[in-house]
């Protein structure tokens, strides 16, 4: 990997892992649903400049409506619940469950594509998993219902995240195909559509008590434009120039920016559990991203 694409990567990571750090400035005070659709909303009209600004050819080619479900599956429920999970829960345990995003894709493979469980990957979503419940039982936040909610608000996150993955595959990449720039954008769309009355809803039964300061303010801008829109685009550049096996490593960098951010700017509290669920899962994530080697069948005798 050249030294251009590690830095990038590594961008790319502390982007991601601040997300988690606005998540927790603005959900608690403006609520779950508005700072959900803000993200998306936000996130669309930044990727819609960019997209503009490099005159991207606007050809869905007949997928437009399989895009927008997929926001919904791949933006609005995640952002949904992770905002809710930031109601309760530190920056840095959100950024380490999130995580297990590839554990469930592969469980969800198993249960709903035919994938193939290996016994490598069997063994990763069950240390992950131990590695989840050593980070809620252990960590510096005291183990309750809300701790517990919102852990399952995350993981519930992850699912959308396993399920959008396969769906892509069959809806979009096995299909001929769409730039991906387009794919993002549409994604966005369709988040920000399904966000849209759950935001009016909770304006109506529980409007937010303050719409904050500017520190508010800025921390959703950098939500949206920044750790969606500008990520995106990153993100999509990374994929071109390593490809996605690469690219996905990422995942194992996110959680150290997340707890970072958060001890750094909100003065959450560390804890050994950090670095013990982190391990964890970080050897969870390795069993279940590795290669595997192809068994070669040795040629019949002629």
């Amino acid at each position: 990997m050249r030294p251009a694409d590690l830095l990038r990567l590594l961008l790319l990571a502390a982007i991601w892992g601040a997300s988690f750090l606005f998540m927790r400035i603005i959900a608690p005070v403006l609520g779950s649903m508005p700072t959900a659709f803000f993200r998306a909303s936000l996130g669309a009209i930044g990727l819609l400049a960019i997209l503009l600004l490099m005159r991207v050819r606007w050809d869905f080619r007949g997928k437009l409506r399989q895009c927008l479900v997929l926001g919904v599956i791949n933006a609005g429920l995640p952002s949904a619940m992770y905002c809710l999970a930031a109601q309760v829960l530190p920056a840095g345990y959100s950024a380490i469950l999130n995580a297990t995003t590839p554990m469930m894709g592969v469980l969800i493979g198993a249960l709903f594509f035919a994938e193939a469980l290996t016994a490598n990957k069997a063994a990763g979503v069950a240390i992950g998993l131990f590695g989840v419940a050593v980070l809620t039982r252990t960590g510096p936040v005291q183990f309750d219902l809300e701790l517990l909610l919102g852990a399952v608000a995350c993981l519930i996150a992850t699912a959308c995240y396993g399920f959008a993955g396969f769906l892509a595959r069959r809806w979009i990449a096995e299909q001929g195909g769409l730039d991906n720039r387009l794919t993002a954008f549409s994604s966005l769309c369709g988040a920000s559509l399904f966000l849209l009355p759950w935001f009016g809803g909770s304006l109506l039964l529980q409007p937010p008590a303050s719409w904050g300061g500017p520190a508010v303010w800025l921390s959703l801008a950098g939500l949206g434009l920044l750790c969606t829109a500008f990520a995106y685009v990153l993100y999509f550049r990374l994929l071109n120039d390593i490809g996605p096996v690469k690219a996905s490593t990422t995942t194992f960098l996110i959680p150290p920016f997340g707890v970072l951010w958060g001890a750094l700017l909100l003065d959450e509290p560390l804890s050994s559990a950090y670095l013990y669920g982190g391990a964890l899962i970080a050897v969870a994530l390795w069993l279940v991203v590795r290669p595997t080697t192809p068994v070669v069948q040795p040629k019949a005798a002629t």
